[in-house]
């Protein structure tokens, strides 16, 4: 009896030992995702929701059956080479490189094995894939056609100030994509006949010195284009439009709801919410070069009427009726 007893407590001990190690060995097989964006988590909530809202549909849930690695670059561009190559060495399974076409520059500078989705703007021009529909290599994702509405964005704000003598806009200078936005600017002013004046702008202190000669050469509305950095300072450049009394439009839905006049663009949420997809399928044992790139259609225009009735503009009732949000 003596010995039957003795044979159940080592049994019992021994599987109790085994216990955290099974659990260790579960967690080193949960595959992890990196997710390396140009942007900050705070002013990111309602895209990492997206991000999760996709990895969901094929039944993958952050902390149960996947881990994810974050890194943030903050707006400052420089630092993703360094990020990118830290997923690489902690041997992710996939890399989501978010936030503008320079974290999936990265990410591609860093590894040619670990599978990447993008979020982009024209990936075959700069370089990410071969072509739309047979990526080729280790990466595809979603193309989001951000800077080619620069010139569509400025016919909707010249449709709020028709009386503008000079329109002035927000350029990044370093962005991947600022020759399509100046060509779109240009054929936008031109179709309209409406002077501009470009302000670059690549870090804080420089926002604020294009807003110092945006007064001084009393322009009469201001196009901000598409660029993660400017995503980055949404409140600093939103309170800077307030404090100038400026009307100013916007690539994202989110500068109109943190008070800016208005936002013409793709919606980053949808695309989000494709890159989780695409990442579950990766996971699930499809291959980035035979998963075509993604393009996004759905896009949102929204007017903050609070905002126009604080500069005192009348909106019109034409353009109103095109908006997908009208925010009171």
């Amino acid at each position: 009896m003596l010995d039957v007893r003795r044979r159940e407590f080592i049994a019992l001990v021994g599987g109790a030992a085994a216990w955290p190690l099974a659990a260790r060995a579960q967690q080193r097989t949960m595959p992890v995702i990196g997710f390396l964006s140009t942007r900050s988590p705070a002013e990111s909530a309602e895209h990492v929701a997206a991000f999760r809202r996709g990895l969901g549909e094929s039944g993958y849930v952050e902390g149960q059956n996947v881990a994810v690695e974050y890194r943030w670059a903050e707006g400052e561009g420089d630092r993703l080479s360094a990020l990118a190559a830290d997923l690489v060495s902690r041997k992710v399974a996939v890399i989501a490189a978010v936030g503008g076409p320079t974290s999936g520059l990265a990410a591609k500078a860093a590894t040619s094995a670990i599978p990447t989705v993008f979020i982009s703007n024209d990936p075959v021009r700069i370089g990410l894939v071969a072509s739309l529909n047979r990526p080729g290599g280790n990466a595809t994702g979603v193309n989001v056609f951000l800077q080619e509405m620069e010139g569509k964005r400025l016919g909707l704000l010249r449709e709020i100030v028709p009386t503008a003598s000079l329109i002035a806009v927000l350029l990044n200078p370093q962005g991947a994509d600022v020759e399509v936005q100046k060509r779109s600017i240009d054929e936008g002013a031109r179709a309209v006949g409406q002077p501009i004046h470009v302000l670059n702008a690549s870090n804080q202190r420089d926002i604020h010195a294009a807003f110092e000669d945006l007064a001084r050469l009393k322009a009469g509305g201001l196009l901000v284009a598409a660029n993660p950095f400017f995503n980055s300072r949404r409140e600093q450049i939103v309170t800077l439009t307030a404090h100038y009394r400026i009307p100013a439009i916007y690539e994202v839905r989110e500068f109109a709801v943190a008070g800016g006049l208005m936002s013409y663009g793709t919606s980053l949420p949808d695309a989000y919410r494709q890159v989780g997809i695409y990442t579950a399928r990766i996971l699930n044992g499809e291959q980035p070069a035979d998963l075509p790139v993604m393009q996004a259609t759905k896009f949102e225009f929204v007017i903050n009427l609070k905002t126009a009735k604080t500069l005192g503009l009348e909106v019109p009732p034409t353009l109103s009726a095109r908006a997908d949000e009208v925010i009171e």
